[in-house]
């Protein structure tokens, strides 16, 4: 586990990041003074089952001035997406799929006696104390696992949701790790990192969405863990917005932050539909932070771009009733 000083903790997090365009954000980033950031996946932009191209281009962002200081200052960890895992919308049928985690482990420094190295996938957990309470970060892998989405051949959207009960985002290993982090936690926090979105699911995109039954299973295994602030992040769309539901058994509702992209957003974005969106759409590049109290049990979340501009912002209170 790992002591932190302050009382207070702040998690930046961010998606979508190519090494060819100016990394704007890094500056306003470190600003916000983050205990601990977070990729969300597209964390190059590579799109390929070449290794050594793949290095070159992390090699790259390692090298960028302003992210520099930020390895130095805090602590990073992450998942991965489609771009940097090597194939766009790829899933399991990914060949190169084991020499693509390797580089992937490289590039988030990870220790090199860690058990990531030997595990089929990217998904781990960490547990983060404070004086007042503790967050548990479950970082997904929604990729290296993740059957065939169904294109859309009838509508102008790319995608549609696979038939109920076909295909799985996580794979049946990922699920029963997850289902113990959320039934064993003890934390007063648990942040689920996911690189494609949960809630939102009418945009025709890559998302949980199209695999409704597995969105109905993480749903079930949040609430009937009763596992205490449980919070999704999520990332890819290049556009960022806050998506809430209410689901049965929980006393609180279940938020998905997302936040992309940081070096290029959807500037064409003229609106698209999601029953769960609280708030406006942000189509400019932007992260994101969340800024725990422990005592109140309250998390502000917000949506900042360039210069430090909060473009958007949401209050959640998770004391219990």
């Amino acid at each position: 586990m790992n002591k932190v000083e302050s009382t207070d903790f702040v998690l930046a997090f961010g998606s979508c990041n190519r090494t060819d365009l100016p990394n704007l954000l890094w500056d306003d980033i470190l600003n916000t003074k983050p205990n601990l950031w977070v990729w969300g996946g597209d964390n190059v932009y590579a799109d390929t089952d070449d290794m050594e191209a793949l290095r070159a281009i992390y090699t790259k962002q390692n090298e960028n001035k302003e992210y520099k200081k930020l390895i130095k200052k805090t602590e990073i960890i992450g998942t991965w997406d489609d771009h940097d895992y090597g194939l766009n919308d790829g899933g399991v049928e990914f060949e190169a799929k084991a020499e693509s985690q390797q580089e992937f482990l490289n590039f988030m420094n990870v220790s090199k006696d860690s058990p990531l190295w030997e595990q089929e996938g990217v998904y781990s957990s960490m547990n983060y104390n404070v004086e007042q309470g503790s967050i548990n970060i479950i970082v997904l892998d929604t990729r290296y696992f993740r059957t065939a989405i169904t294109l859309d051949t009838e509508t102008d959207k790319r995608v549609k949701p696979n038939e109920y009960g076909v295909g799985t985002v996580l794979g049946e290993i990922q699920w029963t790790w997850l289902e113990k982090q959320l039934n064993q936690s003890n934390a007063d926090f648990n942040i689920i990192v996911s690189s494609v979105q949960v809630l939102s699911n009418e945009h025709g995109f890559e998302a949980w969405g199209n695999f409704p039954h597995e969105v109905d299973r993480l749903e079930k295994l949040i609430s009937s863990s009763k596992a205490e602030g449980v919070i999704i992040l999520s990332g890819d769309r290049h556009i960022s917005e806050f998506s809430q539901t209410q689901i049965d058994g929980m006393n609180y509702p279940l938020i998905d932050f997302t936040s992309s992209g940081l070096t290029h957003a959807y500037k064409g974005f003229t609106g698209e539909p999601n029953p769960y969106r609280v708030g406006d759409v942000v189509f400019t590049e932007s992260f994101g932070t969340l800024e725990f109290d422990f005592n109140s049990k309250k998390v502000d979340f917000k949506i900042i771009g360039d210069n430090g501009v909060v473009l958007q912002k949401l209050e959640q209170s998770y004391q219990k009733l």
